[in-house]
């Protein structure tokens, strides 16, 4: 019989991660897509969860409330803020998360919206589609050349510049926290303001915290180049979205690249979701099968060690 219960927010996990807390004593519950707190806790009441391995839906202090036995939330990625992480600290609950597991996936899936936008794929696809050829009406433009933005410049910021540079891309990158010494390649911004000015393409790369929020609003977007590209691979509240969509309707914007949503997933009726400029992916830029083994596998290592009383890696403590 299990020792212990671990809840999985999501409906699948990596094969290597169960076996690994199931090695450790752990019975594992997977719930439905996206689930709501007030599910996560309901069923974190019913097992007397021990541990959230967290991928989708927000655990909350109702859930933590829900769930005396709880000793560890832990991230199935990078960003925590689907973690109310200072409810957790003050309950005493562990968070972890799984530093650089998609970086490299993340990255790649970036560089393939930039070249998509800057090419014109789906409009030039969608001509095709429609019986039409080589109108001039789109025409695929040149990367190499074009100035890159970075907003945050973590290990996936960084990752992306590499790729980037390797086009001939002019990269710039923003952010605050980062060593000025990685990448000498890549002009370091005085600030946001300085960032915007000098992209032509603009890519999100930062967490979302109450600083973050709506970071790019629509004096952001003013402040683009006329025919600029957005890309945002990190989380949708770091856009206004109204705001995007005003800057694309009025032209200013030649297109934008949208990986994730505010609210997720978008309902059917929100307007980005078929506007012709603006490129859709279903939060899957971390999903790769070899991202996924390893943010399961981190975030098991993390919850075993917790469980059983192992030290749990430094690195990936965020509280606790």
């Amino acid at each position: 019989m299990a020792r212990f219960q671990v809840i999985m927010t999501a409906p699948a996990l990596a094969p290597a991660a169960c076996r690994l807390l199931e090695e450790a004593g752990c019975a594992v519950h997977m719930m439905a897509p996206y689930p709501r707190a007030p599910a996560i806790a309901a069923l974190a009441r019913a097992l007397r969860a021990d541990a959230i391995l967290c991928r989708q839906g927000q655990v909350d202090a109702r859930v933590m409330a829900a769930a005396p036995s709880l000793k560890i939330i832990a991230r199935h990625g990078v960003g925590v803020d689907e973690v109310d992480v200072a409810a957790a600290r003050a309950r005493g609950i562990m968070v972890t998360n799984a530093p650089g597991s998609n970086s490299a996936a993340v990255a790649e899936h970036a560089l393939a919206l930039i070249l998509a936008l800057v090419k014109q794929l789906k409009p030039l696809g969608a001509a095709v589609a429609q019986g039409g050829w080589r109108d001039g009406a789109n025409a695929p433009g040149d990367l190499a050349g074009k100035r890159l933005g970075l907003v945050g410049f973590g290990a996936i910021g960084q990752a992306v510049a590499r790729l980037a540079l390797a086009f001939g891309v002019v990269v710039s990158a923003f952010d605050p926290t980062a060593s000025p010494t990685v990448l000498p390649e890549v002009r370091r911004a005085a600030g946001l303001a300085d960032l915007l000015g000098d992209s032509d393409i603009l890519s999100l790369h930062c967490p979302l915290t109450p600083v973050t929020h709506h970071l790019i609003d629509a004096a952001a977007l003013a402040a683009l180049p006329s025919g600029a590209f957005v890309v945002n691979t990190a989380r949708g509240g770091l856009i206004d979205e109204a705001a995007l969509r005003a800057a694309l309707d009025a032209g200013h914007l030649g297109g934008a690249a949208l990986d994730v949503f505010e609210s997720e997933p978008p309902s059917s009726s929100e307007p980005l979701r078929d506007h012709p400029r603006v490129l859709i992916t279903p939060h899957a830029a971390g999903t790769t099968p070899g991202a996924l083994e390893r943010m399961g596998v981190m975030a098991a290592e993390c919850i075993a060690a917790r469980l059983t009383g192992a030290p749990v890696p430094r690195e990936r403590i965020i509280c606790g």
